[in-house]
């Protein structure tokens, strides 16, 4: 007999959403055949059966389930009859067998917990002893709801003073509604107050758009005949890889425990995507070493995942500096984006607009390029900013740079 857990899939992500099963209790399902769906903070996860056999269900569809948690078990056949027939003693010892085989030590030195580097911080940040936190994750993994409620245990405080929520509901009890936020919404509740532990500051400018919205203008109708559309996105990537390259304090994010800073030689761009669900950010990897018409198919591809709700969590990993497209919602004139933790910067670009500018003494209607740049203060500092728009800047409005991308 084999259980299938919901295992860890990375990126701190401790609880899902069981979608759907793909298949029917008592089933004969194959070895690594999908047989459940379940959605977590960041996509849609196939869980797959680790063995050949006939499947038992256990878990229901449309429930959350944790990390860790036992979905369904697989017979072996033959040997799962031969394990039926055993005699009762027999199942006794080799149950009690397993049960120390797999039951997690409680004398690990606390350099030997297993924990995800989020639930480490989280343990740091909370003050509590990891190696002190009974954890219920595969091989006694400390998942994050294990820690907060040993944190909960420790220092929950006695209810003296009722919750604002519970006044709130008792004066205006036919007037509210309660909606459970979904697996994305939590995460990105999470991931903001990650963000907000980032010392940050804001530096803001506008790039002369002419020769961009002249390009792209131009090669709009050559783009659709080879069957995709041409915005100005993949422009604003190129142009930001390169002031990365000029400026690589942005292309980082800052170990906390060793006190150093991680410089990146690659180009993942994550782009800030909305989704019928909430916001997602997926990811352009190796950016620099992809053409135009690349990058904006791919957007195109990602974009349809996105909202499809097909989009996989490799998909949306392993970013090295984030753009934010504000522009495209049609509105907001300077904004200042969230970082997207751990990374250090994030530049957020707005809707491209004409406005008076004076060229050779004259006024004349020109086209400028809002943007904003976030960034960790404790990696690069206001200078390196200002540095880091200007060479931003520089690539926006040169024609040559343009036309050779």
């Amino acid at each position: 007999m084999k259980e299938i857990k919901f295992v860890d899939v990375g990126e701190g992500i401790t609880e899902g959403h069981l979608q759907k099963w793909l298949v029917k209790d008592g089933d004969t399902v194959k070895e690594d055949q999908a047989v459940a769906q379940i959605e977590t903070d960041k996509a849609i996860v196939n869980i797959p059966s680790p063995i050949s056999g006939r499947i038992k269900i256990n878990a229901k569809e449309d429930t959350d389930v944790k990390v860790g948690d036992v979905l369904a078990t697989v017979g072996e056949g033959a040997a799962e009859e031969e394990h039926k027939s055993a005699p009762a003693a027999t199942k006794g010892a080799q149950q009690e067998a397993k049960k120390q085989d797999t039951a997690p030590s409680q004398a690990k030195a606390v350099n030997e917990v297993l924990a995800t580097p989020y639930v480490r911080k989280l343990a740091r940040d909370l003050g509590v002893d990891l190696a002190s936190v009974h954890g219920t994750g595969p091989q006694g993994r400390v998942l994050e709801n294990d820690l907060k409620s040993a944190a909960n245990h420790a220092t929950a405080p006695k209810k003296l003073i009722p919750k604002f929520s519970e006044v709130l509901e008792e004066q205006h009890s036919d007037e509210i509604e309660r909606v459970p936020m979904s697996q994305l919404r939590k995460t990105i509740a999470k991931n903001m107050e990650l963000s907000w532990t980032i010392p940050r500051a804001t530096h803001m400018d506008l790039a002369d758009a002419k020769h961009l919205s002249d390009i792209v203008k131009r090669e709009k109708a050559n783009a659709e005949k080879s069957g995709f559309k041409l915005t100005f996105l993949p422009f604003i990537i190129k142009a930001a890889v390169e002031a990365l390259k000029e400026n690589p304090g942005f292309n980082s994010s800052y170990d906390h425990d060793r006190q150093e800073i991680i410089l990146k030689k690659y180009y993942n761009i994550g782009l800030a995507a909305e989704s019928p669900d909430g916001l997602k950010v997926v990811v352009i990897r190796n950016a620099d070493k992809k053409s135009i018409s690349e990058i904006a198919k791919e957007i195109m591809e990602l974009h349809k995942k996105v909202v499809e709700n097909t989009i996989s969590i490799d998909e949306m990993r392993d970013g090295t500096f984030t753009i934010t497209n504000i522009g495209s919602l049609g509105g907001g004139y300077l904004s200042v984006p969230m970082i997207n933790y751990p990374e250090v910067g994030i530049l957020g670009v707005h809707m491209i607009k004409e406005v008076p500018v004076v060229e050779d003494g004259k006024i004349v209607i020109g086209r400028q390029l809002p943007f904003s740049l976030v960034f960790d203060h404790r990696v690069v500092d206001g200078a390196e900013a200002v540095k880091f728009g200007n060479s931003f800047k520089r690539y926006i409005e040169d024609p040559e740079f343009l036309e050779m991308l």
